[in-house]
Order: C-alpha cells, then structure tokens, then sequence
C-alpha cells in the first residue's frame, strides 16, 4: 500500500482492520483506506509451524500435504500450534524419494505437479509459503479470484509462481521477501527451513519458548540421534495408516476430505472442479 498511497492520519484499528486517511501519490487525490493487518498473529503461529516442520524434517519426515487445515491450536491462553494428518507423509528411512502427486491442490509446490521425484521436505516449505500467505490475506495465493473454481487456472498460476497481496492487507516488505523466496518454481533455489529461520521477518518477537524448546530438543539428543527406534517409529506409521470410519484408501494410504490423491489430481484437471478447500477465514 505504501508504495501507491502516502498515509496522512489513522482513524482507528479494531480487530478486523486499520482505517487509514491517505493521498494517492499519483492523483494526489486524499483517500480513506481500510486495510488488515495481521502480521503479528501470522508470524506467531508461522513460526510454530515452522519449528515444528523443522523437527519432522530433522527426523527424516516429509509431511506432504501442510495445510491451515492440517494444524490445530491448543487450547491454551496463549494458543500452541499443533501439526496433524500424517497420511501422506515420507520417511527418508523407510520410504523411497516422493514422486507421486498428492496433497490439496491450492498448495502445491510446482515439483510436485512434475510426477517426477522431488525432495520432499522443499516441497513442504512450498506449503508452509501457502499456510503463511492464507493466515495473512485469507485467500489462496494462486487461486485466479475472478475464476476460483477453475484448477487449470490455478495449476498454471501456481507454475507461473503467478500471485499478488491485494493493497487492503498490509504486509510488511520484510514479509513479502521472505515470501518471494519461498514461492520460486525451480526447488533447488528454494529458501530451506534452517534459511527462513534466520530471515528478518522470521526473528522478529521470536517466542521464548520456540527458543528454549529447540535448544533441548537439539542439545539433548543431538540432530543425528533419533529419539525413538525404527521399530517403534514403524509401529506408529502401521497405526497411523488405519483408516478411520469415513475415510477412503487411495494407493493404501486413508484420505479424507480436501486432500488429494494421484488420481483425484488426474481427475479434478479433467473436471476443473474446486479441490481447494473449505472457505476460509483469515487470522
């Protein structure tokens, strides 16, 4: 918003948004903006995510389909993020490298739509990009907003890296740096996980505890100690892949609603149906 407008006189804030007295810089016409502003919540639980997407990939695990929907929130006074839905995950121990197509379309990474191997855990920064870009503007990032229903447009723009934050969500140009180097198409040019947690944006009002937390989690056992057997890191996979009562298989893993097989990929680019999600509403 900054670069087109030239902020004069804040009316007042609440907690969906800031009103904002402004002259456009061009027309010098004076103008009374409302725009959100969510960066502070963002970054709390994007760093979360992060931390915890960190210590699944330190532990050889690839989540694969990362999602808004796919992380819960405690219910504490100050909420803990918490990742779920392992179903399509990858360990680097147990599995081959990830080539099949799944997750939920809006946040795929471009690699992953190849049907070629690809490095699973760069694709999850992909999707972590997506969950950030969700929390902030409350739409997907490479939905076409005049077409959202159409998939052939949103897998085109997601190859293109095709996507924009509108001027009524105010996002910091720290934010939209480390944005613009999550969404890049070529994976091998990617920012990693370790890069984004020593990004500016990333850093700032770190909680303590995510400090503290990793410090144990690293120092105790050390990043090439795995902290549980493979025997018993199998077990809980085998009783993860139960299906729960309403869940389908496809290629043996349990799918639910929102995620997408191999074939619902093939068959949702036939259709163009939306396989985005539900409707959501931003922090």
């Amino acid at each position: 918003m900054e670069e087109k407008y030239e902020p004069l006189k804040e009316f007042g804030s609440g907690n969906f948004g800031v009103a904002r007295l402004v002259r456009d810089k061009k027309t010098k016409e004076l103008l009374a903006v409302k725009y959100i502003e969510r960066g502070k919540k963002g970054r709390f639980f994007f760093q979360q995510l992060i931390s915890g997407v960190r210590y699944c990939h330190s532990m050889e695990i690839c989540h694969r389909d990362l999602k808004l929907e796919n992380t819960l929130l405690d219910g504490s006074p100050t909420p803990r993020l918490k990742i779920c839905d392992f179903g399509y995950s990858k360990s680097a121990l147990l599995h081959s490298q990830p080539k099949s197509t799944v997750g939920t379309p809006a946040y795929i990474a471009p690699e992953v739509l190849s049907r070629k191997e690809y490095d699973g855990k760069i694709a999850d920064v992909w999707s972590c990009g997506v969950t950030l870009y969700v929390m902030l503007v409350g739409a997907y990032p490479f939905e076409d907003p005049d077409d959202p229903r159409n998939f052939r447009k949103t897998i085109g723009r997601i190859m293109s890296v095709q996507y924009s934050i509108p001027d009524y969500v105010r996002v910091s140009a720290d934010c939209r740096h480390l944005l613009s180097h999550i969404f890049v198409a070529n994976p091998s040019k990617r920012i990693t996980i370790p890069e984004i947690k020593k990004h500016p944006w990333f850093m700032k009002n770190m909680p303590k505890e995510l400090i503290e937390g990793e410090k144990t989690n690293y120092e105790a056992a050390g990043c090439d100690q795995l902290l549980q057997s493979v025997e018993e890191i199998m077990r809980i996979i085998q009783e993860a892949k139960t299906p729960g009562e309403g869940s389908k298989l496809v290629d043996g893993q349990a799918t639910g609603a929102g995620s997408s097989g191999p074939d619902d990929i093939e068959a949702d680019l036939d259709s163009e149906v939306d396989n985005s999600g539900e409707y959501l509403t931003p922090f």
